[in-house]
């Protein structure tokens, strides 16, 4: 996390500083511009490596900026080539050697057109890249920018080499911290998800390669890439492949995707799937995936809670943290969602067992009032998890796990789809669900969100839900046990940890009252000689001077 990273939290506030001062005050435009010139780069970086992996393998690869690039403008007009650029002079290593004024021309007129129509004009990038801007009003400003972000890559860079962690999760960091700045100014309460939480729900849910994972909320696209991650992984660790260490969150992880087949790597193109609603996420969301080696992101913009989302049934996987606190307008809400409700923190988990195949799985984080609320919608769908579910998990989190951008108690709910929208329910999917009262994640609670030693109890989380038991995590005033579904229905469907959780009392033998009595009268009785003869001491000590 940043937070441990002083010199690259700074080169972030170095950069954010620049575009506040040069007249880029709006978070959300700042964070756009930013990204378009974080993506740039990355591009350049990405496309050498790529050319680099193919000499290596002795493969062939042929390079976004190679031949020549005729803008959309000219290409129905007579002798299109007339207005051909030359691809290699919009790499960031080539256009960063220009002068001020050159380059911001160059940039605005060439660079950023060529962006915008990366993929063709029937793209999904291309698409939601339409009515994007380039809006950097000054040649200083953009100088002092590509400067900046130079650094951050050699920060970046040697962070990962020192310390292990993944670069793109590093890249990840460093979008969180820009996008705090959005929570910050109070736009639309858009926050990432850390991203070890991220690798713990994709190692509790564990897409594999092949599965339809989608994410109904994306926001910037962390919950596909924390899928693509750990299928990445799973494959990179084959039987004689290279020892993978562990990260500082305790996960091993890899997105080493260079050895990968043409087609493994089309499978997962075509089975990672997001929605949001708002068209600067969705930007922002495809060129986070775009950065990481996924040429066509399946991410669109789509309110997935109403009446135009017909999808159903549809996911092997959803992982998601969808919207806590909102409304939407009750007559735009899908006639599928039955729940009485118009709270996006209800209507969004039950529209995810709507997607989820039978028998596709979910990993959700939830507010902890969804766990217990008394409302008749919360019980709909209490009920809803544990019958038409199997309810595999309930994991709550403390309330500094999303700090400094929020401190609401949150959970994470685990379930897979047994029964159908319009099934008959013959039996209650759920037998057992397993709770387990997280007390760190391995940093501290407060705004800092400091490293701290270890791991906290992600590891342990991992471990012990693939050892559960029903017969043996019995004890309920351990830090995990089991529940039978007996006594949450007898609870009315209450899945708080704290209504099944047993207190540990210890007793405390004190002494009688007259004794306690008599031992605060000699206490009383010393402090006043000890005064009294403190007094008598200043005393000769001034009769003697």
């Amino acid at each position: 996390m940043l937070q441990n990273n002083p010199e690259l939290k700074s080169k972030i506030d170095q950069l954010w500083n620049k575009f506040w001062a040069g007249g880029i005050s709006n978070p959300l435009s700042a964070i756009e511009q930013i990204t378009y010139l974080l993506f740039m780069k990355r591009l350049d970086e990405l496309e050498q490596i790529r050319q680099s992996n193919a000499e290596w393998l002795d493969g062939e690869y042929t390079s976004k900026f190679e031949g020549t690039w005729i803008p959309p403008e000219y290409r129905n007009q007579p002798e299109p080539e007339k207005f051909a650029i030359d691809k290699h002079s919009l790499r960031w290593s080539e256009f960063k050697r220009l002068h001020a004024e050159e380059m911001l021309a160059h940039v605005q007129g060439k660079v950023f057109p060529f962006l915008k129509d990366l993929n063709g004009g029937e793209s999904s990038f291309t698409r939601h890249m339409k009515n994007a801007v380039f809006i950097i009003p000054k040649p200083a400003l953009l100088v002092e920018a590509v400067k900046t972000i130079d650094e951050i890559f050699e920060v970046m860079e040697k962070d990962s080499k020192e310390k292990g962690q993944a670069f793109q999760d590093i890249q990840g960091d460093v979008y969180e911290m820009l996008l705090s700045e959005i929570a910050t100014a109070g736009k639309n309460g858009q926050f990432r998800t850390p991203r070890h939480i991220i690798k713990l729900m994709a190692d509790l849910v564990q897409p594999q390669l092949g599965h339809r994972v989608g994410d109904p909320a994306c926001g910037t696209g962390g919950f596909l890439l924390g899928a693509y991650q750990s299928i990445v992984t799973q494959l990179a660790m084959k039987p004689g492949a290279e020892y993978i260490a562990p990260d500082e969150d305790g996960f091993t992880r890899t997105s080493v995707a260079a050895g990968l087949t043409e087609k493994v790597r089309n499978i997962l193109q075509e089975t990672l799937y997001g929605y949001d609603i708002d068209a600067t996420m969705v930007r922002l969301g495809l060129m986070n995936l775009m950065m990481h080696g996924i040429d066509e992101p399946k991410i669109d913009y789509r309110d997935t809670l109403s009446k135009s989302y017909n999808e159903e049934a549809a996911y092997d996987i959803v992982m998601a943290n969808p919207p806590f606190t909102g409304s939407i307008d009750k007559g735009d809400i899908n006639e599928s969602l039955q729940l009485a409700t118009t709270k996006t923190e209800l209507l969004f988990v039950e529209n995810i067992y709507r997607l989820l195949k039978k028998g596709g799985s979910a990993c959700v984080i939830v507010p902890q009032g969804v766990l217990f609320g008394s409302g008749s919608a919360f019980k709909t769908l209490r009920r809803l998890l544990v019958e038409r579910c199997d309810l595999k998990a309930v994991i709550t989190m403390p309330s500094g796990v999303f700090k400094p951008y929020a401190g609401v108690s949150t959970a994470i709910l685990l379930f897979t789809k047994v029964w159908g929208r319009l099934d008959k329910v013959t039996r209650p999917a759920t037998e057992y669900v397993w709770f387990y009262d997280m007390k760190s994640d391995g940093y501290s609670l407060d705004d800092k969100r400091t490293k701290l030693d270890g791991y906290g109890d992600l590891r342990d989380i991992i471990a012990r839900f693939r050892t559960r038991n029903v017969e043996t995590d019995t004890d309920r005033t351990a830090q995990c046990f089991m529940v039978p579904r007996s006594d949450i229905e007898a609870e009315d469907y209450d899945l708080s940890l704290s209504r099944y959780k047993q207190d540990v009392f210890e007793e405390v033998h004190y002494d009688a009252p007259g004794v306690i009595l008599d031992r605060l009268i000699r206490a009383e009785v010393g402090d006043v000689e000890e005064a009294e003869l403190a007094r008598v001491q200043q005393g000769d000590c001034i009769h003697s001077s």
